[in-house]
């Protein structure tokens, strides 16, 4: 059976790109619009279909799009994303970008965002400028245009309860986002962006040591195993191995820990930058040969090269009162994290048993950090 192709969507960014021109093209006397064409932040358009545009008297007109992740998981699929322009003059600003209901405001620093300023990036502020500029010109307008426009999302502030923003300080909404304008499956740019803002963040608070964990179970366990680190210190990476690491490099944090179950710690030594199952396959042949490497019987080894998965692996390990060679995969995701970090920060990491989340390796307990 074929495989499906995997639907395209667009950001938060475009939405409000969109929405603030058809807002616009209405309120300088046009029709209201099916659908607008915006430009890309890095070359080519993008047509968005309109969820309804009118004209709201006093100066002002309102356009709605909804967001269109396409087959990517994201929390903001299907919201409605809804631009309000009006006239204004704004000297030497051009249009002035206001963040309405369900858009987060920045409160604490190290964010893309200046303190207390609405939570509505770089590059989503630039596509929304670059659309309302043509709009204006369309309608045979000289100079800048001489608007403000206010981009809400009415479920913002629940579809926010489902985020990390309020660990990263943003609060009240949703973050507008968006680097190229377009959401690939499984791309997770939003969630890319997030680790950044997350370590950012704890830069920005003086932090000199972050945690990477792989999700929130193994960030409420390495709480436990920290507790000396406040909140922002702990930063669930996900997938993102490489990325994380490499963030973490380049903000200059003295030291990472790196906390993970079994399986993620698997593929983390193996060197893999991104592991999730799609883009990395387990490989427990490999894990076999370290098993041996290390002690195991050639039974045990056998049997773990003829695993199903990573959990069934550590269950043969388990039921061979054998869980103590899970220390073999410990320095080896220490080793692929250093390949990716470089020589600096200081590394230490742990890995969790499924069952319970016990502690089945911790570095530090052998001698400190790498």
């Amino acid at each position: 059976m074929a495989r499906r192709e995997l639907k395209s969507g667009f950001t938060t960014g475009s939405a409000a790109a969109a929405a603030a021109k058809a807002a616009l093209t209405v309120l300088l006397g046009g029709a209201a619009p099916e659908r607008v064409s915006i430009p890309l932040p890095h070359g080519g358009r993008l047509e968005i279909a309109l969820r309804e545009t009118l004209t709201l008297g006093d100066g002002r007109a309102r356009a709605t799009v909804i967001k269109d992740a396409g087959d990517d998981p994201d929390v903001t699929h299907r919201a409605a994303i809804v631009a309000t322009v009006e006239f204004g003059e704004h000297p030497g600003q051009g249009p002035l970008i206001l963040g309405g209901p369900g858009v987060g405001r920045v409160t604490r620093p190290g964010l893309a965002v200046a303190v207390g300023g609405p939570a509505i990036n770089p590059v989503p502020r630039v596509m929304i400028n670059e659309a309302l500029g043509e709009a204006w010109r369309e309608a045979g307008r000289p100079g800048p245009p001489a608007v403000s426009v206010e981009i809400s999302v009415p479920e913002g502030e629940r579809l926010a309860r489902r985020t990390l923003n309020a660990r990263l300080g943003i609060l009240g909404g949703i973050s507008i986002l968006g680097t190229t304008g377009l959401v690939k499956p499984f791309s997770h740019e939003a969630y890319t962006a997030t680790i950044a803002s997350a370590l950012a963040v704890a830069v920005a608070a003086g932090l000199k040591e972050v945690v990477l964990t792989t999700g929130r179970r193994s960030e409420k366990r390495a709480q436990a195993l920290r507790p000396d680190l406040p909140d922002l210190a702990f930063v669930q990476m996900a997938d993102y191995f490489g990325f994380a690491l490499e963030q973490a490099r380049d903000l200059g944090l003295e030291a990472v820990g790196l906390v993970s179950f079994f399986g993620k710690a698997v593929k983390q030594a193996q060197g893999l930058p991104q592991t999730h199952a799609q883009n990395a396959a387990l490989d427990l042949r490999t894990l076999a040969s370290w098993l041996g490497e290390s002690g195991a019987g050639p039974e045990l080894t056998e049997l773990v090269r003829g695993a199903n998965t990573a959990l069934h692996a550590l269950s043969l390990l388990r039921e061979a009162g054998s869980l103590g060679l899970v220390a073999a995969v410990g320095p080896r995701v220490l080793a692929a994290a250093r390949s990716l970090a470089g020589p600096r920060p200081r590394l230490w990491c742990a890995i969790l048993d499924n069952e319970g989340g016990g502690v089945l390796y911790d570095s530090r307990a052998g001698g400190g950090a790498a």
